[in-house]
């Protein structure tokens, strides 16, 4: 699996560009915003955001100045997002580092959030293309729409494949597929480019997630994470869906029980907790619903792959094919 310095090497002279466009986009006057603000930037983990517009961009044309403000844009709504989400989900942690929100205040946190989005319309009206306006306003909504349709359905919180699916196309896919979307655009690829492009986005934001969530049931010495996170704040991933589906209907109804038992805020015992993390753990192994999950990120990276097709052979074709890779191979 190639790295992503590798992956990243046929824009490497842009990117350092791209790098100098984030930092001056968001320079603050005021010391204690600016602190708010490095803080975030710290927290962005490792920018595959911006990495997809950029080399969506030069495997049609050079990077443009249009290029490199459609990638901080995108960018930067992505970490507002995160930073809105964090306070709406009560997330105490990002990438191992305190939230904001915890790290300040709610208030701050949603300002800040609220400024960024601020820099992300003035980003795109510096582009002056109603295309990649077009796709931004069409991702901001997505991703509010996806992360309420995640709250309406957590008060249930036993969701099916369908809404599982509904939920991740609009809160990770539908971004991924915006970055490849508007780096297309941005270049001045041809149509069937862009739709090819686009189409191999959505997709890789499919595979993306799903990885996530199979996270969720590994070994804590292999991700550098808690695992069953996901069912712990109440949402149920593909699988345990799976699993659950597979199951005797006594036995999917136990674990159902032991879900709840976990979701809830009463106080208990350690040891209690972990008893009823490897129950279900185990549940999902022995319903395969691990190994379900593995085929449909695989079966989605062969159509990214096949979607890639409209285009040569090139460093950007090739780096763009090692994306996926690294998507479904990663182990954080």
């Amino acid at each position: 699996m190639a790295s992503i310095s590798d992956i990243r090497q046929p824009i490497e002279s842009e990117w350092k560009r791209y790098e100098k466009v984030l930092h001056e986009t968001l320079r603050a006057d005021d010391k204690v915003q600016q602190r708010v603000l490095d803080y975030i930037l710290s927290q962005r983990g490792k920018q595959l955001r911006p990495l997809v517009v950029l080399l969506c961009a030069q495997i049609c044309n050079p990077i443009t100045d249009k290029s490199l403000r459609s990638a901080v844009a995108l960018d930067l709504l992505h970490n507002a997002s995160l930073v809105h989400d964090d306070v709406v989900d009560n997330s105490d942690m990002r990438r191992g580092q305190p939230a904001v929100h915890t790290q300040w205040t709610n208030k701050v946190a949603v300002l800040m959030g609220d400024y960024m989005l601020a820099k992300v319309i003035g980003l795109v009206a510096e582009v002056r293309n109603i295309r990649i306006l077009e796709i931004v306003s069409s991702l901001g909504q997505s991703l509010s729409s996806g992360e309420v349709l995640q709250l309406h359905y957590g008060a249930s919180m036993w969701i099916d494949e369908a809404q599982y699916m509904k939920i991740i196309d609009q809160k990770t896919a539908q971004l991924f597929q915006a970055c490849a979307e508007a780096g297309a655009e941005s270049a001045g690829c041809t149509q069937r480019q862009r739709t090819a492009l686009r189409e191999y986005g959505r997709l890789l934001g499919l595979c993306f997630q799903i990885k996530d969530d199979i996270f969720d049931y590994s070994d804590l010495e292999e991700i550098g994470k808690p695992t069953m996170s996901d069912l712990r704040d109440g949402k149920v991933t593909l699988p345990l869906i799976e699993a659950l589906r597979r199951a005797p209907q006594d036995e999917a109804a136990a674990i159902k029980a032991k879900g709840e038992w976990l979701v809830a805020k009463e106080e208990r015992e350690q040891k209690e907790e972990a008893k009823v993390l490897e129950e279900v753990k185990s549940f999902v192994m022995r319903f395969k619903g691990d190994e379900y999950a593995v085929q449909r990120m695989l079966d989605y990276k062969k159509q990214a792959t096949e979607a890639l097709n409209v285009f040569r052979d090139s460093a950007e074709k090739r780096s763009l094919l090692g994306l996926l890779d690294y998507a479904i191979n990663r182990v954080q």
